[in-house]
């Protein structure tokens, strides 16, 4: 029994002990009973009563406990016991009519009486009821054995009954002249209890397993009921018998041993239901069938001495003893003849099971071992030599922990004992999963299910390698980017947790950086994807050669790195600031160095953000930092390094804040456009008008471009807002133009927005025509300082909108990125000189110079100007006098709304200082004098 089912077994110890106490009690009222009759209960007359109603009234109990029992269970075995109840009802009828003559009449019982008739009803009911109980024979042939067995032990026990007094009764009986009847039933009690013994003992090795104590009971009570009726129907016993003899305690015992049987043997299968552990192995079990196996044998050996003992003692043989024992040999052949038959074919049913098996484990492409309780392989299947690439001859006899893998020893110790200790009923088998060692030296993995045998274990094993190796390489390919091999963001993620919560939790020297290639967008258009791809590779190798092995490199997606600095344990934080900072430093000098793509040589820059750990910070909040501060990188210019400050995430609250504002602003109509008038700085005439937002707020005020635009640029509703200010500086030039008032309308729109496809060509055209505002009406104000920007698509853009006859203008001249180029190869009709040129004009010399220079190019090329921004009448004249064109500003009017702006259109000019002759309004709907080539051309060839 295991140790958790020996333990669980302890739990009935009440019922036990209430069972003890039964017993005890049972035996003591047996002894009384006894001790009685040994001294014959002080008076004839108790004597009597004690010997008659006293077996009566035992009987009886025994009759009512067997029939209550039947009624109350629900196994196959009640019939049994409601024929146990009938014979014992029998017995108590018998013994009552004994008391009634010897107590009530004070008379002999005569012979026969009705008290025979009972005692013989006695037999045949607990005969049939021994059969109910028996173990049921399932074929013919076990059926005929059985009836053999039956009549070897009853013919060895009547042959040997005749020989010893059976045969001197019957000579008795011919002798006084008797009649038949009272012969007859003097033969009568010993032929029954011939027969109810002999199904005692043919039964006793044939029951079933269920109710095993009740049979038992059952069995010796009524085993010493039949003891004491054979030593009645001995002669010398029976002619000096009276009431209330010690005979009669054997019957007093039987009855009460019986009554008991049921009730007894309940408990304890209760007891048996609550124990959880596996069913003890009675030690008893190989005795008790090597005896059951012997009875035949043995029942013949006694017939056999019986006809030897009348031999020996000179005495003739009778009829009936030589008649019974030639059927008992008889029996014993026919019997012998059945058995050697069922064993042939038993022998031949084994044979060709166990070839079937044997084919089954030899044909198995899985590995069968069997293993002692101490460890050693008993058996192995061939499949060894497939799997294990080891013949299972030379696995035989090794031990088990020889083979597994020393690390994965432990764990399958572990569980292999705690799959022992547990009840085979609720886990029958289990699985381990270990590496078993090949013959070839390799570590193979090994999946096998367990089960127990016979004390030790069957293992069915079979080789996951195949599949252990593709589960890896699933799981890396789902924690690596497939295209550099490094940590894609979840494992990186999981890194940074594993680093905040490890055993270096807290530290603060640990930091993540995230790295963001400037420039890899241009690479892709220009010389195409591939090459990014290889850019990429070159780049997560410099990466990870640049990082330490403890620390952790990762591609977050597209040219989108990160790193995790892991921390030394150095409390002085400043200096650890420094060494990340210079390991930053370090990688982004590394990573702005050439590569080599085939034959050419490409040049990107590295903006990277660092962010150190804090006491209470996630993965999530770590990584965010890291990511701001790379954005706070790239708008400072690129190519640097920043580190994450608390007032990073404030901004981005705030800008949040802002563009949730913006675009609450957008659905409800708050904004408002206003526009400023370009002047010819020769004569005044409003020559065009600038087209701006306002943001009018719910108070009345209206806000500045520079309060919102920036946010909107960042923000998802940057088309929005542009195409709101398209649409409406279209619709009211066209309702000025209707109204008598036909001056141009000029929009700034970033490059971004055009190359984002916000404004193609097509719906400009459709927009002019649903309004019916002629396309030469309207300026596009083209404003971009971004180094990113394509200008090959920027070009083809720009020529589309001016075959339409959309004039373009460069805004913000002189202060952007790549001035001249944007000269060289876009399509420009106007430029537009930035505000920080016209601020300082008059004051400083060197920009004197230097915006007297572009005016010149512009001059040169063809173009008008505008500056930007003319807010003194110094600065009127000195533009004036440089060759600028227009201008725009405080100088002549601020931002107006369409009422003020249409009372200026009907004056049509502003007093400008020191006018000269008046010149031409070429903004005001003349045409801009263009060179003669097509409009897909650059106006300016290339230098």
């Amino acid at each position: 029994m295991s140790a958790l089912g020996a333990l669980l077994s302890r739990r009935p110890a009440s019922g036990r002990t209430v069972g003890l106490r039964s017993q005890l009690a049972l035996a003591v009222v047996c002894a009384g009973y006894a001790v009685g009759a040994a001294f014959g209960w002080g008076s004839p007359g108790v004597a009597l009563f004690m010997g008659d109603f006293g077996l009566s009234i035992a009987a009886l109990i025994a009759a009512v406990s067997c029939f209550l029992y039947a009624r109350t269970g629900g196994s196959r075995f009640r019939p049994a016991w409601f024929l146990f109840s009938l014979s014992s009802a029998m017995a108590a009828g018998g013994n009552a009519v004994w008391g009634w003559y010897e107590v009530v009449l004070g008379r002999a019982v005569p012979t026969p009486s009705l008290a025979d008739l009972f005692f013989l009803c006695f037999a045949p009911p607990a005969i049939v009821g021994l059969l109910v109980l028996a173990k049921r024979p399932v074929t013919r042939a076990g059926w005929v054995c059985l009836v053999l067995d039956a009549w070897l032990i009853g013919g060895s026990m009547l042959t040997l009954s005749w020989s010893l007094a059976l045969a001197h009764t019957a000579h008795l009986v011919n002798t006084a002249g008797e009649s038949v009847a009272r012969a007859a039933l003097s033969l009568a009690y010993p032929l029954l209890d011939i027969v109810l013994v002999s199904m005692v003992l043919a039964l006793h090795f044939r029951r079933g397993n269920a109710n095993r104590s009740a049979v038992h009971t059952a069995i010796a009570g009524l085993a010493l009921t039949v003891l004491c009726d054979a030593l009645f129907t001995a002669p010398l016993l029976r002619s000096a018998y009276e009431s209330g003899q010690l005979l009669d305690a054997g019957w007093f015992a039987g009855s009460l041993i019986l009554a008991y049987a049921p009730w007894g043997a309940r408990r304890g299968q209760d007891n048996a239901v609550e124990s959880l552990g596996p069913e003890p192995r009675a030690m008893s079990r190989p005795i008790a069938g090597s005896i059951a196996a012997l009875t035949p044998y043995l029942a013949a050996a006694v017939c056999t001495l019986s006809i030897l003992y009348n031999v020996v003692e000179g005495r003739r043989v009778d009829r009936v003893v030589v008649l019974t024992g030639c059927t008992v040999v008889l029996a014993l052949v026919l019997r012998q003849a059945i058995m050697l038959l069922d064993n042939i074919a038993l022998t031949q049913e084994l044979a060709q099971k166990e070839n079937h098996f044997r084919s089954l484990v030899q044909g198995s492409s899985d590995v069968i071992m069997i293993a002692e309780p101490t460890g050693r392989l008993r058996y192995v299947s061939p499949a060894a030599a497939g799997v294990y690439r080891r013949e299972a001859e030379d696995l035989e006899g090794a031990e088990l922990s020889s083979i597994i893998h020393p690390d994965d020893l432990g764990g399958v110790v572990h569980e292999l004992r705690r799959f022992l200790a547990a009840p085979s009923r609720e886990e029958p088998t289990t699985r381990i999963e270990c590496r078993f060692r090949s013959g070839t030296g390799d570590w193979l993995h090994v999946e096998s299910t367990v089960n127990r045998h016979q004390g030790g274990l069957l293992l069915n094993s079979r080789d996951v390698t195949e599949r252990v190796r593709l589960q890896a390489q699933l799981q890396h390919n789902a924690e690596h980017d497939p295209l550099t091999d490094l940590p894609n963001r979840a494992l990186f993620t999981a890194r940074v947790g594993q680093a905040l919560n490890g055993r270096r939790a807290g530290d603060p020297g640990t930091a993540v950086l995230f790295i963001d290639l400037d420039g890899f967008k241009a690479v892709n258009d220009s010389i195409g994807h591939q090459a990014g791809d290889e850019l990429l590779v070159q780049a997560a190798r410099r990466l990870l050669e640049s990082v330490r092995t403890s620390d952790t490199a990762a591609r977050l997606g597209g040219d989108e790195f990160a790193a995790l600095i892991v921390g030394d344990g150095t409390h002085d934080q400043a200096a650890r600031e420094d060494q990340v900072h210079e390991i930053a430093e370090r990688l982004r000098l590394r990573l702005s160095q050439p590569y080599r793509i085939g034959a050419q040589e490409v040049r990107v820059a590295a903006s990277i953000g660092v962010a150190f750990a804090e006491s209470s910070s996630t993965p999530k909040d770590l990584m965010r930092n890291a990511d701001l501060a790379m954005y706070r990188a790239k708008a400072g210019g690129k190519d640097r390094v920043e580190l994450y400050a608390p007032q990073m995430q404030a901004d981005v609250v705030r800008r949040s804040e802002l563009a949730a504002r913006v675009r609450t602003a957008l659905r409800d109509g708050e904004f408002a456009l206003l526009h400023q008038p370009v002047v010819h700085l020769a004569s005044g005439v409003v020559a065009a008008v600038a087209a701006q937002a306002r943001w009018r707020s719910a108070q009345g005020i209206l806000f500045t471009p520079a309060e919102f635009l920036r946010v909107s640029e960042d923000s998802n509703r940057a088309a929005e807002l542009s195409a709101w200010l398209l649409e409406e500086a279209v619709e009211q030039a066209a309702d000025r133009s209707r109204a008598g008032h036909p001056v141009s309308v000029s929009v700034r729109v970033s490059a971004a927005r055009l190359l984002d496809r916000t404004l193609p060509p097509g719906p400009v055209e459709a927009l002019l025509a649903r309004h019916g505002l002629p396309s030469g009406a309207l300026m596009i104000e083209v404003a971009d300082s971004d180094p990113r920007i394509s200008f090959d698509e920027l070009e083809q853009r720009l020529v589309a909108l001016r075959r339409l006859g959309v004039r373009i203008a460069l805004d913000g001249f002189g202060s952007g990125y790549a001035a001249v180029n944007a000269l060289r190869r876009l399509p420009i009709d106007v430029l537009k000189l930035d505000r920080c040129l016209v601020e300082g004009v008059v004051e400083s010399a060197r920009l004197h110079k230097i915006t007297s220079g572009l005016l010149r190019i512009a001059g040169d090329l063809g173009m008008q100007s505008v500056a930007d921004g003319v807010d003194a009448p110094e600065q009127v004249r000195a533009l004036r006098a440089m060759g600028c064109t227009h201008g725009q500003g405080m100088a002549f009017a601020g931002p107006l709304d369409e009422y003020r702006l249409r009372r200026t259109l009907i004056r049509g000019e502003y007093p400008v200082p020191g006018i000269g002759p008046t010149a031409q309004p070429v903004l005001a709907g003349g045409a801009i004098p263009l060179p003669s080539r097509p409009h897909d051309e650059t106006p300016v060839p290339p230098t």
